[in-house]
């Protein structure tokens, strides 16, 4: 099943993520016909731990 993320704005430019047997896969969620990007459980679960730890916030 997809899921949007909930700080996703109305505007429709968000990505959705789906968990399946083996890979977590991203798409645009403006295209969902189109191409879906896949990571391994692991490497998802570190690039979300990064991103809620801010090491990819633009300085202020």
């Amino acid at each position: 099943m997809w899921r949007k993320s909930s700080r996703s704005g109305g505007d429709g430019d968000c990505v959705e993520v789906a968990g399946f047997a083996e890979v977590v896969g991203v798409r645009d969620s403006k295209d969902r016909q189109g191409p879906v990007l896949t990571f391994a459980p692991g490497a998802w679960a570190g690039f979300v731990a990064a991103t809620r730890a801010g090491e990819f916030d633009r300085p202020a």
